[in-house]
């Protein structure tokens, strides 16, 4: 496999921090860390970006509470978010924060753009001074029409946005973005990019929102102080998704247009966001690009929201899942397989620990842990740790020669679901590769070859290493610390443990290059996914 000749850009939404890091946080950028991984170990050129949100009126109303500077709040939350990239052994290439130099030249750079441009009938600015009077969400930093509000049910006089936050009634002055002039545009751009949004069923809501008639957005404050001035009018700040969004062209150079950042990885391929935040992207940010006579991002994938069982996570029902609190109790690598597994990627999720413990113990120890522990053993106690060299495929009709195929011609079924953030099915197809391996170990009986025909029994256990090779390297974007203990145990050199080293099955010698080394001496297997059995909670 060739690598690819088209760089990737794809980023996380940047993360607000006026509170800890919490279980949707891990999830959407354990997805961007897969595909990036992957790609990466497919030969792609990849720029993955993420970071820290640290603008606007709800984080200077955290850091009063916490009797902090806005800048020094900002500050410790920012660590925490490092630290979740850490702990989950996140691999992105930058991490940004919108309280940066770089950023903040962006931003006002971004506006000058817009504010310079001509709206699609070249008659009028797109950034006009006016006066903003209508209801806002502190919480969600959205103004809302007063056709999207809900009653509250606890309070029936009074209001909340569509997600439920509270609203107020803001009037003052405000600079709008002509974003109704926009509507033909982003109509025509969905259009003409079906896959810009997905899943279909968000594509659907954003497409009827625009249908529905778009007005003029809000885009400064001046109520309040913390934000990024507006060029030439300090009394205005930019409205926080304004500011926000703005990082994604931050990360590579902009404004500088004219850089090999820029030019490589600019339209970016993917911005993986939750469903609650889809208009933002789908809607306000293309429109904003448009408008600045820049190419809008090809892809925009809203995923679902967790529950942690059966309940919606909340910090006032003080159900929050800590990333770090599972980790430490299960392990990262079957937490990362867990969230990706455990439903399809763009539905709601159901977090138990008793589904965890499921996962682990059925798919990782008993699956795929249990096939490379017997094989391995078996090298270990029957060939002295040492590789054996396989018959041909003619010589003998093992059914373990069906299983390597099958692992052979995987990576043409799991590419195109990781492509398009299947993660959940590019899983399956893999497991089912898995548990065929133990089904045709079952069948080939190589223990009973010992005596009679060890040449076979040898053929067998080859097949199913370089089967078990061939799984490692394709799971290894999933669960890198695991599959690399797993390629350590196989004696697989470090540079060669890349998509781009496995190939597809063909005739002639089954042991070629990239292929487990016959002769080579193993280390004593140890176990790489071992049931849990501790007590947890309910």
């Amino acid at each position: 496999m060739s690598p690819s000749s088209t760089p990737y850009f794809l980023t996380t939404p940047i993360y607000y921090v006026n509170d800890s890091p919490h279980i949707g946080h891990a999830y959407t950028s354990l997805a961007c860390d897969v595909i990036a991984r992957f790609l990466r170990s497919e030969g792609s050129e990849v720029m993955f970006l993420t970071g820290t949100d640290e603008h606007g009126q709800k984080v200077e109303k955290s850091a009063k509470q916490h009797n902090l500077d806005p800048q020094k709040f900002v500050d410790e939350v920012s660590k925490r978010f490092r630290k979740l990239s850490e702990l989950m052994d996140f691999s992105n290439d930058d991490f940004i924060r919108t309280t940066e130099a770089r950023h903040i030249k962006s931003c006002q750079a971004l506006w000058k753009r817009i504010s310079d441009g001509k709206t699609p009938n070249g008659q009028d600015s797109n950034i006009y001074l006016g006066k903003y009077d209508g209801w806002y969400s502190v919480r969600d930093e959205a103004f809302y029409d007063e056709s999207e509000l809900i009653k509250d049910t606890k309070n029936p006089s009074n209001y909340l946005a569509p997600t439920g936050a509270s609203v107020e009634w803001v009037e003052e002055p405000s600079y709008f973005f002509r974003l109704s002039a926009w509507q033909d545009k982003l109509l025509e751009f969905y259009e003409n990019n079906p896959e810009f949004v997905a899943p279909q069923s968000r594509r659907n809501e954003v497409i009827s929102f625009v249908k529905g008639g778009l007005r003029d957005l809000s885009i400064s404050r001046t109520s309040f102080s913390w934000g990024i001035p507006v060029p030439d009018d300090d009394s205005h700040i930019m409205y926080v998704w304004l500011d926000a969004l703005t990082n994604y062209i931050t990360g590579i150079n902009f404004p500088e247009i004219t850089s090999d950042k820029w030019n490589k990885y600019w339209p970016a391929s993917l911005h993986m966001v939750g469903k609650d935040i889809l208009r933002f992207h789908a809607v306000y940010w293309p429109a904003f690009l448009m408008s600045a006579g820049i190419e809008p991002p090809q892809r925009v994938f809203a995923h679902g929201w967790w529950t942690n069982e059966g309940q919606k996570i909340s910090k006032s029902l003080g159900n929050v899942i800590d990333p770090e609190v599972i980790v430490r109790k299960y392990g990262v690598d079957a937490v990362r397989y867990f969230l990706l597994r455990e439903v399809p990627f763009g539905n709601d999720g159901y977090f138990s620990h008793a589904s965890m413990v499921t996962r682990i113990n059925k798919d990782l120890a008993n699956d795929f842990g249990n096939l490379a522990q017997r094989v391995l053993s078996m090298i270990s106690k029957n060939f002295e740790g040492v590789i054996p060299y396989p018959q041909k495929n003619a010589e003998c009709n093992f059914k373990s020669f069906e299983t390597l195929s099958l692992s052979q011609n995987l990576l043409s079924k799991v590419s195109p679901l990781i492509h398009k953030q299947a993660f959940n099915e590019a899983l399956d197809r893999i497991w089912e590769v898995v548990r065929e391996a133990n089904r045709s170990i079952d069948k080939d009986e190589p223990w009973k070859l010992k005596k009679k025909n060890k040449s076979g029994m040898g053929t067998i256990l080859w097949l199913q290493a370089e089967t078990i090779r061939n799984l490692a390297i394709i799971l290894k974007p999933f669960m890198p610390q695991s599959m690399d203990r797993l390629l350590d145990q196989l004696n697989i050199p470090l540079d060669e443990r890349n998509i781009v080293n496995l190939h597809e099955d063909n005739e002639g010698d089954i042991c070629q290059k990239y292929s487990l080394r016959p002769d080579s001496k193993l280390p004593k297997p140890v176990a790489i996914f071992p049931k849990y059995i501790c007590e947890f909670e309910d």
